[in-house]
């Protein structure tokens, strides 16, 4: 793996320098666009918007427009702005992750010690996992601040990025139920429903399947063979009664029970 973040994490007046990589990878089929012509392969390009020019990467700067006149940015303007944030990821807080709720997760991260900061690393590793807390922090990575927060997983620490507040859009404008009466002997047949249907997650029992059948798909289409296409569309249920829905639906647990 390569780093794409090098610099240090702040625990109080310990610094651990460390480096950050990415603790994800696709499970997509890299599809390539072609023109429907000739199959020629489609290219992006930078373009000039006055001339029509196709521009270099050399060439492209970053600017703000103030005032209808841009202000040029370089490296260094982002570093100046948090030079401290821009090297130091710093703990601000420790937290119990459950009080942080899963809207606010975006993206995971590794993060590995260099070899002064191996000590320091391991215990930070250690106090974590033993006080079941996460490390609130902040960081700038690409020209974004970034909050996040740091956790023990088997060896490893974990970055795992998360939203500020105002990223959050309000649910506000959407129409969903409020008051809406919810009955005594619906909601015990709906909770026994999830009991039948509960059990311990276990992340390796779930496959990225529809890539597994889209490749079937390609594998078939390039031997000759045309697909047959199920038209699916929403179906909504021929009952109105809530009851008789959630006994049918204990039915079907039972039966998906037997055949797992």
């Amino acid at each position: 793996m390569r780093a794409i973040w090098s610099g240090a994490i702040g625990f109080g007046l310990v610094n651990i320098p460390v480096k950050l990589y990415s603790a994800t990878q696709g499970s997509e089929l890299n599809l390539d666009m072609l023109d429907k012509k000739d199959h020629a392969k489609i290219r992006f390009k930078r373009v000039n918007e006055t001339t029509g020019k196709e521009v270099q990467w050399g060439d492209i700067i970053k600017a703000y427009k103030v005032d209808d006149k841009y202000v040029e940015l370089s490296d260094k303007d982002f570093a100046a702005a948090a030079p401290a944030k821009s090297k130091t990821i710093e703990i601000v807080e420790f937290v119990n992750q459950s009080e942080i709720d899963s809207i606010y997760y975006e993206v995971p991260y590794y993060l590995e010690p260099e070899k002064s900061g191996v000590r320091a690393y391991a215990l930070l590793r250690e106090a974590l996992a033993k006080s079941g807390m996460v490390g609130v922090s902040s960081f700038v990575m690409r020209t974004k601040e970034s909050l996040a927060i740091l956790k023990p997983m088997d060896e490893v620490i974990v970055l795992n990025r998360i939203r500020f507040e105002e990223e959050i859009r309000s649910h506000e404008e959407l129409h969903v139920p409020e008051k809406t009466e919810v009955k005594p002997a619906e909601l015990k047949m709906a909770m026994t429903l999830i009991d039948q249907l509960s059990g311990k997650f276990d992340i390796s029992q779930y496959k990225d399947n529809y890539s597994a059948q889209l490749m079937k798909v390609i594998e078939a289409k390039a031997k000759g063979v045309k697909p047959k296409v199920t038209e699916m569309k929403v179906v909504h249920s021929k009952s109105q009664d809530l009851m008789e829905q959630l006994k049918a639906s204990l039915g079907e647990g039972k039966k998906k029970r037997k055949a797992s």
